[in-house]
């Protein structure tokens, strides 16, 4: 490769890096400093005070996302991939199924999980209202317009979802960049006019800090952990990026533009703690609110943008691990395979955004409901992380406690001082957490129920076909494909045709989609073909958690196996279960009247797997639970 080349693809990577990857935590310096020393803290602002907390948020971002997140989070890797799920998958495999840890850490996966959806709420919310509170600043009077501009950006924002983000994604990472030039040029501006504020650089300040002040700096802790919300998005979006493109933009622009911009802040408040109220934009004089304002929207819509971009791929992943029902997914671009559109979760994480901002109505009380789920995440994500290095890297366990214990030490403070803000909004994203939490779980319950219910009424396939062709059953041309889920008998769709129609076509598919616990399966491994006998098949067509779910493409890779589709000579034969609730063992009534209900809504397999709706024929059966 043409080294220059090289060099000009990663820096358009880094560019892109930024316009995804931090405009969440890049946008923090709008509200995090200010929620420290809100009233409802009640940290006195003075010089030491100051300087502590400047200091504990600059060795945070250090520990926290240097450390943590860019040096270590970013090494465990899914084959490129990263997140929760991608992490969880990691984790899972590195244990083993049979080990006592599988299940737990199954549930902690999950809980990370539906946390995620939790602060995919939040994100939005606080981000672009706190940037719109900037007209406060400019004149109070435009007071009573910011919630309403606030949920008409929104709306708009997620209007524009279905088109995709492709034609205006290119500008995101200029205007993140230009987002961190200006963080930078105010931090130190006023860094410059008060040089006394580098004195936080000494990490001294933040040990004084939290001694001195004691229960004050406990409660303190809950809101400097703004200061590092959207590290998550760091791992979340390595596979689009890689982790060399991330660093970079983290070490040359990110967080030299926060530590400025901070500083900036700390020395404004030195020499005017009239400021207080909102030192973001206090930083440069009056004449630069309505431009800030206009910069700051634009950056938070951005930093809104990943979030709701991460949403639809953690749920497009928990879909093909089986957490969640069906649903419709729209690929929004040719090129990117990560663009895609969820439709369903779209519009309902919209409503909660549009909740959230009316009913909270500031960013300063939606900063109690922020906190909360960002760090239970970041626990999360240190839990599975330590199992990774310890079984999946084969680390001796105190090197893997060493790298991980420290960490998780740190997520539990911060963890622990935001469990104190639950009653006054943390409430919020747990019971959002909780309601996603639920419908995972209960959809992977329900669909073991469903599996062990039909197991019991398995024909096998191997005996039946014996018994089958002992006598020549009449034959059809064409070609018939029947879904049969994995370690399943006799595809009850196939029970049915013979039973109505008595007749077997030409050539018979068994067609098998095997989930992968890895990102993508490469199309040399996609199908596997063994022949039965009889001009008869088992296909298993295996799909990575990120992979488009694409059938009449992955047959046509059979062609090398000797098998060739004609698209109007095959008939996909589809069992549609009809779940039927009960009293008795399982699930509660409520829970499995919940599953049906799912069942019952769930996209169709055929659609799902873009299957042309005029060769499908679906033959309904009742399952109980």
């Amino acid at each position: 490769m043409n080294p220059g080349h090289h060099k000009s693809s990663l820096a358009v990577l880094t560019v892109a890096a930024l316009g995804i990857v931090y405009g969440d935590i890049g946008t923090s310096p709008l509200y995090a400093l200010k929620e420290v020393f809100s009233e409802e803290h009640g940290l006195p602002l003075t010089r030491d005070n100051l300087l502590g907390v400047v200091s504990l948020i600059l060795w945070g971002l250090t520990i926290v996302v240097s450390l943590k997140y860019v040096t270590l989070i970013l090494r465990a890797d899914n084959r490129g991939e990263g997140g929760i799920m991608a992490l969880v998958a990691l984790a899972l495999k590195s244990v083993g199924a049979r080990s006592r840890w599988f299940g737990p850490l199954a549930i902690v996966g999950l809980i990370g999980a539906a946390l995620f959806f939790g602060d995919g709420v939040i994100t939005p919310a606080i981000s672009v209202l706190s940037a719109i509170e900037g007209l406060e600043v400019a004149t109070p009077a435009l007071k009573p317009y910011v919630v309403p501009l606030t949920v008409v950006v929104l709306v708009m924002l997620y209007a524009i979802q279905r088109k995709g983000t492709a034609g205006i994604g290119k500008w995101f990472g200029p205007v993140v960049l230009v987002w961190f030039a200006v963080l930078a040029a105010m931090g130190g501006i006023n860094i410059v006019a008060h040089p006394d504020i580098l004195a936080a650089l000494n990490p001294l300040h933040a040990l004084r800090f939290l001694v001195h002040n004691g229960w004050l700096a406990f409660l303190a802790l809950g809101a400097v952990v703004l200061a590092f919300t959207g590290a998550e998005a760091l791992y979340a979006d390595m596979g689009h990026f890689g982790k060399k493109p991330i660093r970079i933009a983290w070490f040359t622009v990110v967080f030299p533009g926060l530590a400025l911009n901070y500083l900036g802040q700390g020395a404004l408040l030195m020499s005017a703690p009239d400021a207080l109220s909102n030192p973001f934009y206090r930083m440069l004089g009056s004449w630069s609110v309505y431009p800030l304002v206009v910069l700051s929207t634009m950056a938070t819509v951005i930093a809104s943008q990943a979030t709701i971009s991460g949403t639809f791929s953690i749920t497009q992943q928990a879909i093909a691990l089986g957490y969640l029902p069906r649903m419709r997914i729209v690929y929004t671009s040719e090129r990117e395979m990560g663009q895609i559109y969820v439709p369903f979760v779209n519009w309902l994480q919209l409503t909660a955004v549009v909740l959230a901002v009316v009913g909270f109505g500031s960013s300063s009380n939606l900063a109690s409901a922020y906190g909360i789920a960002v760090t239970a995440t970041m626990l999360m994500t240190t839990i599975l992380t330590f199992f990774v290095i310890r079984y999946g890297w084969k680390y001796n366990a105190l090197l893997a406690w060493l790298a991980t214990g420290f960490f998780i030490v740190i997520d539990l403070a911060f963890f622990s001082a935001n469990t104190l803000k639950i009653l006054h909004g943390g409430w919020f994203p747990l019971v959002l957490g909780a309601i996603a939490m639920l419908v995972m779980l209960t959809w992977q319950q329900g669909r073991g129920l469903v599996y062990d219910n039909l197991r019991q009424h398995t024909v096998p396939l191997e005996d039946f076909l014996e018994s089958l062709f002992m006598g020549e059953p009449i034959r059809v041309a064409g070609t018939a494909i029947f879904f049969r889920a994995e370690g399943d008998g006799v595809p009850h769709a196939m029970l049915h045709n013979l039973m109505h129609n008595k007749i077997l076509h030409e050539r018979t598919v068994f067609l098998t989609i095997r989930n992968a616990d890895i990102p993508r399966v490469p199309a040399s491994e996609r199908v596997k073909v063994e022949n039965l006998g009889h001009d008869c098949y088992q296909i298993d067509i295996h799909y990575g958690f990120m992979d488009e779910r694409d059938i009449p493409a992955a047959l046509g890779l059979c062609k090398s196996f000797g098998l060739e589709f004609d698209p109007m000579q095959t008939s996909y034969f589809i069992s549609r279960q009809n779940v039927i609730p009960r009293v008795g063992s399982g699930m509660a009534l409520w829970r499995e009247a919940l599953f049906a209900t799912m069942s019952r809504n769930a996209r169709d397999a055929a659609d799902f797997y873009r299957v042309p709706a005029n060769r499908v024929v679906e033959l309904g059966t009742q399952v109980e639970i």
